[in-house]
């Protein structure tokens, strides 16, 4: 005699942090699917990452109760798999081997568009979330990756379709052209944080001081190479965040949580740096206990979190727990701004503008000479709850003395 199927819960990771929302991005099977133990069954994005949550059985997908951009909750039940009791296989029905064939053959599931055709099993998820969004099939772009593999890249360069500029219907558009593009679910946590931080949470104030970086690339002239021999570059964001770890321990109080009680301040310097993704907004990811490490070690994590950024392969992990954050707005042109939104529960945020060569008058001997240098500003924007301008003044003035007098040596 068989033993009836028994039924294993598909459950939201547990490991989200407090102030943090969820929400089912797709289902990679539809209910009636086969599915294997760990074969990845739903996209979850979180803190602006995509993570997969594998199937826990093997066996048949027998009910969704969480749809496409619901949010999800920690242990939430999102679906339940239907297994054998005696570990044998549970079979679908007809109806979903059917689907599952029409899909292989590249028909859409459920009448979206899909791109869960034969031949895409290389494409990470980026990269299938990226032709969606710009309408592209994965047969129009040239993969330039190992092997041909279609890379982000390679799809940011391909041509999209010519997108309709016809009004919506209904919609009074004053008569000019247009089209609408929806917000991604990422581009809509962002929007509510700002909001949040600015106008509800803290009073933001912002101090700017210039800094010269003519030690700084002196220092990376000298070993740049061997830093690229041990696998390491050392860019300028490199740089900032040692000093900013040299900086911290002199004014602690910007490596800090406001509290109503008291002001909890951060034995470990755990710094974010805003990086941007195309497609995808602005990702933080943090390096932990920043004042443990070197420069080598600095600027080999710095790698290999923005790497994943870019590929999206940041874990929630990557991206919680920031004490301070930096953003370094110059990498794309801006000489200087303020960063206004901080990064709740956190107090402060740095601003780092574009590096150029600007004409300077320094002291030399007792005189006054003109001469041109490598300076960039910098802003630091603050929670004036936590602590006033006058610190906010002397972590910039510690910061500028620790980059303008770094030492010749490794």
């Amino acid at each position: 005699m068989t033993a009836a199927p028994t039924s294993v819960d598909v459950r939201a990771p547990r490991d989200q942090a407090e102030g943090t929302r969820s929400q089912i991005l797709r289902w990679l099977k539809a209910e009636g699917d086969s599915v294997l133990e760990n074969e990845p069954l739903i996209e979850v994005e979180t803190d602006k990452v995509t993570v997969e949550i594998p199937s826990p059985a093997r066996g048949v997908l027998r009910q969704i109760l969480k749809q496409e951009q619901e949010e999800i909750g920690p242990g939430q039940i999102l679906a339940r798999i239907e297994v054998a009791a005696d570990g044998g296989a549970v079979t679908a029905t007809p109806a979903a081997t059917a689907a599952a064939e029409r899909r292989d053959a590249g028909a859409p599931l459920g009448g979206a568009p899909s791109l869960r055709a034969r031949g895409d099993q290389g494409l990470s998820p980026a990269v299938k979330r990226l032709l969606e969004e710009r309408g592209l099939s994965e047969h129009s772009v040239l993969g330039t990756g190992p092997g041909g593999r279609i890379t982000v890249d390679d799809v940011l360069r391909a041509q999209p379709p010519a997108m309709s500029t016809a009004p919506e219907a209904g919609k009074d558009s004053s008569g000019v052209p247009s089209h609408r593009v929806p917000h991604s679910a990422t581009r809509r946590r962002i929007a509510e944080r700002m909001v949040q931080s600015l106008l509800h949470t803290a009073p933001h104030v912002t101090t700017i001081f210039e800094a010269d970086f003519g030690a700084i690339l002196a220092h990376r002239a000298r070993y740049r190479s061997e830093f690229a021999a041990q696998g390491a570059a050392p860019t300028l964001t490199t740089y900032i965040k040692a000093a900013c770890a040299d900086t911290i321990r002199a004014v602690p109080e910007v490596n800090a949580r406001w509290h109503e009680d008291s002001l909890e301040i951060f034995d470990s310097i755990d710094i974010g740096v805003g990086t941007a993704v195309e497609g995808k907004g602005l990702i933080v990811p943090v390096i932990r206990a920043v004042q443990s490490l070197n420069l080598k070690d600095i600027a080999s994590e710095l790698g290999r979190l923005v790497d994943a950024a870019r590929e999206d392969r940041l874990t929630p992990a990557d991206v919680r727990g920031g004490t301070f954050t930096i953003s370094n707005h110059g990498v794309s042109g801006s000489l200087v701004a303020a960063p206004i939104v901080i990064n709740q529960p956190q107090v402060a945020i740095l601003g780092v503008g574009k590096l150029e060569k600007r004409v300077a008058v320094l002291e030399q001997a007792g005189e006054d000479k003109i001469t041109v240098r490598p300076r960039c500003y910098l802003s630091l924007t603050i929670d004036h709850r936590a602590l006033d301008g006058d610190r906010a003044n002397r972590f910039l003035q510690v910061l500028v003395e620790r980059l303008e007098e770094w030492p010749q040596h490794t």
